[in-house]
């Protein structure tokens, strides 16, 4: 059984890489960054309104319930003392970040760019794990590059090619709790873009040449090549828009893919903390009153958070406003997401591959 951390797996794929929501989440992406390309090339500017719009939307209306889908997928074989125990520690994870951006929203910025990226590279890596395979990651440096170069491309490029938007938003972020709080930092920016940009290079590079000098193979060409194809989608799309359309066409998409090819292929039950002898009826009602139950919990932290940041809009319009309220909540919740849904839970977890 594989274990949600860094360290090796069973490699049990059946090299499941043409998985249709797969194939889809690359042409997504691939046709995003091409037709960006293009607009940006014709001198052509999206209004800022239209790509806040376009994020809100991607970010709430279609990748939200994801997210929700894979704590149900997780704990619903799960036994009720487990249950009890994951729902603390996710509701402690969450108070303490909301502690941690009262208290320090600088840091608290910094740890929600830290969970987007661990959220992105981590998931990428199982989904790798259980279709295409990780013949070609066989040390744990690896596995940790891998990581930080598919996760890495979600928060790093923006900060590289789109820093004005990027830095923008941040301070309104920042803002939620602290108007202005941002402003020390911002005459450090000439000197950390650089380094991000020569970091997030050199692992990429390093990324790749290791795959290929450990084996190189089938596993690591789709690596590398979706490993660049990320990297060029973040920075010819705008900022809002390329996080926006990420999680829903990128990140849901192939977990979608992984969850089916371990239940077709990998998912026997040995080892699971299971609950039998359930009719599928009842488990489509468990099911629909979980997510119900899952949707009032999260808007109900959701006005907990709004109602404890003094300043929830930052003193932006509605629009830019939502958007900084949203992406620290999103990554508020995301935070326990990562660490108690897969960190902590090393048994199985919401990328499960056996």
């Amino acid at each position: 059984m594989s274990t949600p951390g860094l360290g090796p797996v069973r490699r049990w794929h059946r090299h499941a890489d043409t998985h249709v929501s797969l194939v889809l989440s690359r042409g997504a992406l691939l046709a995003l960054a091409v037709g960006f390309g293009v607009v940006s090339v014709a001198d052509v500017t999206v209004p800022l309104e239209a790509q806040m719009v376009v994020y809100l939307v991607g970010m709430v209306a279609l990748n939200l319930p994801h997210g929700g889908y894979e704590h149900f997928e997780n704990l619903r074989r799960r036994r009720p003392t487990f249950r009890w125990q994951y729902v603390v520690a996710y509701l402690a994870a969450i108070t303490g970040f909301v502690g941690l951006f009262l208290l320090a929203p600088v840091a608290g910025l910094g740890l929600a760019v830290a969970v987007a990226v661990a959220k992105g590279g981590m998931g990428g890596l199982h989904v790798m794990e259980a279709t295409t395979g990780t013949a070609h990651l066989e040390t744990r440096l690896q596995r940790a590059l891998a990581v930080v170069v598919r996760g890495g491309a979600v928060m790093l490029v923006p900060i590289v090619f789109w820093p004005e938007t990027f830095h923008a938003f941040s301070a309104l972020m920042v803002g939620l709790v602290d108007p202005g709080g941002l402003a020390p930092y911002t005459g450090y920016f000439d000197v950390t873009r650089p380094l991000v940009a020569a970091g997030y290079g050199l692992a990429l590079v390093a990324h790749v040449g290791l795959g290929y000098v450990h084996g190189g193979g089938h596993s690591w060409l789709v690596d590398a090549g979706e490993s660049l194809l990320l990297a060029a989608y973040f920075a010819f799309v705008p900022v809002l828009v390329a996080v926006g359309l990420y999680f829903p066409f990128w990140y849901s998409a192939r977990q979608v893919a992984r969850t089916q090819t371990v239940e077709e292929f990998g998912g026997g039950d040995d080892g699971w903390d299971l609950i039998g002898g359930e009719e599928a009826s009842t488990v489509a009602l468990r099911a629909w009153l979980v997510l119900v139950a899952g949707a009032l919990a999260t808007f109900s932290v959701l006005a907990v958070v709004y109602w404890a940041f003094p300043n929830p809009l930052a003193g932006a319009s509605l629009l830019p406003g939502a958007v900084a309220f949203w992406s620290v909540f999103i990554s508020i919740v995301a935070l326990p997401h990562v660490v108690v849904g897969s960190v902590l839970d090393r048994e199985r977890g919401i990328w499960y591959v056996p």
